[in-house]
């Protein structure tokens, strides 16, 4: 049974940066695309990043060259590097390998202007 567990949100004034983990069990991110998604309130949950087995990366245009997908294997964890943070950024925050349909319970990001 595939478990996420994500951390690392928080509030941060526009123009700084948070780094997000999510800590993957059942289920072996090495092997799997991974990806990120966020919810903000009134919104429906769009993909933000996402990273391949083979280290391939795509992010959608409201992140492109702010945020950055990354993993590392041995902790089974991957994480979102977020720069120049903007108030359209707030939302929660989840990742989730393609291989499941488990969610886990998100980490909010709030950013003030």
């Amino acid at each position: 049974q595939v478990q996420l567990v994500e951390s690392g949100g928080g509030s941060v004034q526009a123009g700084g940066s948070l780094r997000l983990s999510c800590v993957v069990s059942g289920t072996l991110v090495r092997v799997n695309t991974v990806a990120w998604y966020r919810q903000a309130p009134g919104m429906q949950r769009e993909m933000i990043a996402l990273l391949s087995a083979d280290m391939i990366t795509n992010y959608a245009i409201s992140v492109k060259g702010r945020f950055t997908i990354s993993r590392d294997n041995a902790k089974n964890t991957v994480y979102l590097q977020m720069n120049n943070l903007k108030p359209e950024d707030t939302a929660v925050y989840y990742c989730k390998p393609f291989n499941s349909n488990a969610w886990g319970r998100g980490t909010q990001v709030t950013v003030s202007s």
